[in-house]
């Protein structure tokens, strides 16, 4: 029997998304571009798709393009407010703990001339505010990009404190928030981004389709020209059966947030916790968790193991069936402490001894205690 805790790097394609999908894999395969019935009919899912994803995040269909990834998302945003600012006093700021997907993308910009500022956080993960707000500035025009929840740590970062202090400056603002959607209240109604990265893969539609958030009346320069789809916003024919399985999926997290089922995954991670310690919990500081306690999805345990290696304790753990991960999975196989961890002030030792235990909606109570009966073992062994 296999336990899957790596939710984190992609979830189980829901039953109800691949259902969703099938007609448009199999019957109706039209171009959505195209001016018969047939088409129109194509179109139209596309178009309830994109109701299902605004609903999930507050915000309205005409603002939701969809897209082929959340790298794809990220980079669209970024290069459309670096384009359209021009590299002439313009000021990039982002933290040190995001994505690849943001940190690649600024990092050619500084490159290519502009200013680019990396943020700390505290011990806990969490942005900090001072060193932000001092970073923002009003005598030049910039703009900041802030990831919603971390990949890793899950730890949640102040987003409406974040756009006060950005908005009070004269800047736009785009937040990855390819961990928080589909894991806590996202709401764009409440919280004024500018641009938001949606990865669909993260709550249980298939790899390769995500959209971008784009406030209206955002300026907004495509990176993919041609044929004039998704408003001209992002050109190239629509794939239909997968933007019909992420509007599914959005609408499932949508009932699950409503009936508790996000609230279920957060219980279980809890107990995931406790029976750690409970287990392991032979001397002070044996069992250490990582980022903050209070501001955090409900799906995440990041947690060290004193005297441990990780990079041991994965393949043991696989052989017994727990499939988890030590952070990232852009990280797997590179020799060297997580920058995330690294930002919070976490040592060498202590980082190299962390796992990822990351859940999702088709958790279960009996693989939680079986999974800890398993980690109990391989520490056991490795300690």
């Amino acid at each position: 029997m296999s336990i899957y805790l790596d939710s984190n790097a992609t979830t189980q394609v829901h039953p109800r998304v691949v259902e969703a999908m099938m007609p448009y894999l199999t019957d109706n395969w039209y171009n959505p571009s195209s001016g018969y019935r047939a088409g129109r009919g194509a179109k139209g899912a596309i178009e309830k798709a994109r109701e299902q994803v605004a609903s999930l995040i507050g915000a309205s269909p005409e603002e939701i393009v969809f897209t082929g990834c959340g790298t794809e998302s990220n980079n669209m945003a970024l290069k459309s407010l670096a384009r359209g600012m021009g590299r002439q006093n313009t000021k990039i700021v982002v933290s040190e703990i995001e994505h690849s997907a943001v940190l690649r993308p600024t990092e050619a910009m500084a490159a290519a001339g502009y200013e680019v500022e990396q943020v700390t956080t505290d011990g806990e993960g969490r942005l900090d505010l001072g060193a932000f707000e001092e970073a923002v500035s009003s005598k030049k025009p910039g703009f900041a990009s802030i990831m919603w929840a971390n990949n890793e740590t899950g730890v949640v970062q102040p987003m409406l404190e974040v756009c006060q202090i950005t908005k009070s400056a004269g800047w736009s603002v785009h937040t990855d928030a390819i961990q928080a959607v589909g894991k806590l209240p996202v709401r764009v109604d409440e919280v004024g981004v500018d641009f938001l990265s949606i990865s669909g893969h993260k709550f249980h539609a298939p790899k390769g389709i995500g959209c971008l958030f784009i406030r209206k009346n955002s300026p907004f320069q495509p990176m993919i020209r041609g044929g004039g789809q998704e408003g001209g916003r992002r050109s190239g024919t629509q794939n239909v059966a997968y933007i019909v399985g992420l509007g599914e999926a959005a609408a499932i997290m949508g009932e699950e947030a409503a009936n508790g089922g996000l609230d279920r995954v957060e219980r279980l991670r809890n107990r995931l916790e406790d029976r750690l310690i409970a287990r392991l919990g032979r001397e002070t500081g044996f069992v250490q968790f990582n980022g903050s306690r209070d501001y955090r999805t409900g799906n995440v345990a990041h947690v060290s193991f004193s005297g441990c290696v990780a990079a041991e304790m994965l393949p043991m753990l696989d052989e017994r069936g727990i499939q988890c991960s030590a952070g990232s999975a852009c990280m797997t196989g590179k020799n060297q402490p997580s920058h995330v961890q690294k930002s919070m002030g976490l040592s060498d030792e202590r980082a190299f001894s962390s796992l990822r235990l990351s859940l999702s909606i088709f958790s279960t109570e009996e693989e939680v205690d079986e999974a800890v009966d398993e980690i109990v073992e391989v520490v056991n062994i490795c300690v």
